[in-house]
């Protein structure tokens, strides 16, 4: 019969880590999860603070200084001029109408594009062409935004193939002014309105479609009862990207709108050529209380949730 050796019962202890200044941090860290989210944040925060909101209280501070008429050095003077110039200014009133106006026709036929395709993208098509078409939808962004500029500058000029296709029926292309920036700026945008309104219509369970068909419901009574409501948020979130790229564009007009100016023609002309900082920063507070106030608006509606 063969005798195991007898076995070792003692104990063998493994060192411990060297306690470095890493790990008694790390340790901390695991026991601390609100600092860990804090100092995770911060250095995002830092910059957000730094490059947005400190940005825009630097603006609103140069709106209240003036530029000396004799040396053109800005005056670090708090007054009320540039403000009221703005303001009571016919000139502005105008631009402000014209931008205004422009910015709501985009959102209006971004929407109203936007809607069917991203219906068709959630609800209809199959998950092989849903992933075709959201690629589709994608690549407009792929390329420069001068070079799609120039593309309708092209397409739209007296010469180009929008003329050549509406001559035979007697039409003519709508030429350099305000309808050429609308239809630019609507195809620059659209991706970014149809992207949250096909994800808010993802989102809609397929069963409240089917119950709405057996109770009887048709097609239009069906989207207007049940889809449009439970996808508002998601439209009013895609019109706030339409509204407010809209609003601040100003190469658009430059390359396609003729002689026509928006708010940020004005705020470019007054920084570059008039040399008047503090004007420009009132001028360009205008989009951004329109924003705001647009912003506070919808804000009840959930749209912001799905930006």
């Amino acid at each position: 019969m063969r005798i195991e050796p007898p076995v070792d019962t003692r104990t063998v202890r493994v060192p411990s880590p060297a306690a470095t200044p890493a790990r008694r941090a790390s340790a901390f860290l695991s026991t601390h999860p609100r600092t860990r989210l804090a100092l995770l944040l911060t250095a995002p925060l830092f910059w957000l603070v730094l490059v947005y909101i400190v940005a825009l209280v630097l603006l609103l501070v140069t709106a209240f200084w003036q530029v000396d008429s004799f040396t053109g050095e800005i005056v670090t003077e708090f007054t009320f001029d540039n403000i009221i110039t703005v303001v009571t200014g016919s000139l502005y009133q105008t631009v402000t109408l014209r931008t205004l106006g422009v910015a709501i026709a985009v959102t209006i036929i971004d929407v109203a594009i936007a809607l069917p395709i991203a219906f068709y993208m959630a609800k209809v098509a199959t998950p092989r062409v849903q992933r075709f078409l959201v690629i589709a939808v994608l690549m407009p962004l792929w390329a420069s935004y001068l070079v799609k500029a120039y593309a309708w500058r092209s397409v739209l000029s007296q010469d180009g193939i929008l003329e050549w296709m509406l001559a035979p029926l007697g039409l003519h292309t709508p030429g350099y002014g305000l309808t050429a920036t609308i239809i630019t700026l609507s195809y620059l945008w659209l991706p970014y309105v149809i992207l949250p309104i096909y994800a808010g219509l993802e989102r809609v369970p397929d069963s409240l479609l089917e119950a709405s068909a057996d109770l009887g419901g048709k097609t239009w009574r069906t989207v207007g009862s049940v889809v449009m409501p439970l996808a508002f948020p998601a439209i009013i979130a895609g019109t706030i990207f339409a509204f407010s790229l809209s609003l601040g564009d100003y190469i658009t007009v430059n390359i396609v709108g003729g002689a026509n100016q928006m708010l940020g023609n004005l705020v470019y002309t007054n920084v570059g050529a008039a040399n008047n900082l503090p004007l420009a920063a009132a001028i360009a507070l205008i989009p951004i209380v329109i924003i705001f106030g647009y912003l506070a608006l919808v804000r009840r509606t959930g749209a912001l949730d799905n930006l």
